[in-house]
């Protein structure tokens, strides 16, 4: 059983050793700059920042962010059911298909009401 997994250690083992590699030359290969402080300042936009008190962000960012990470789940479960729809359908008929669309009916009604209470509007 563990020689079935050994793909996935032989991906993971080049995937890193890709990174490391990667930055040693990249680090043995860049430029090598004086230090400057008007360079080295973070700006955003174009906009110098500001000492002191950082701004606030506004609740409606993170409630869009939440939402599209909420409906973005739905294509994790969503895969799995595509690739065994066909198998399962000769075995369990209507009862795999009938699963899938409860499970988006649940979701749309949950994207409904989302819309409802005015989450996806940038305006409030």
């Amino acid at each position: 059983m563990l020689r079935d997994y050994l793909p996935i250690l032989i991906l993971i083992v080049v995937a890193v050793a890709f990174c490391a590699i990667t930055l040693v030359v990249s680090q043995w290969l860049g430029k090598r700059g004086k230090p400057n402080p008007i360079k080295d300042s973070p700006y955003e936009c174009g906009v110098a920042s500001q000492p002191g008190v950082h701004p606030r962000f506004y609740v409606k960012f993170y409630r869009v962010a939440m939402l599209f990470i909420l409906f973005d789940i739905e294509v994790v479960f969503l895969f799995p059911w595509a690739v065994v729809y066909r198998d399962m359908l000769k075995t369990h008929g209507f009862l795999i298909l009938g699963s899938m669309v409860s499970f988006l009916a649940i979701l749309f009604i949950g994207y409904l009401y989302a819309l409802r209470k005015g989450a996806l509007d940038w305006e409030h």
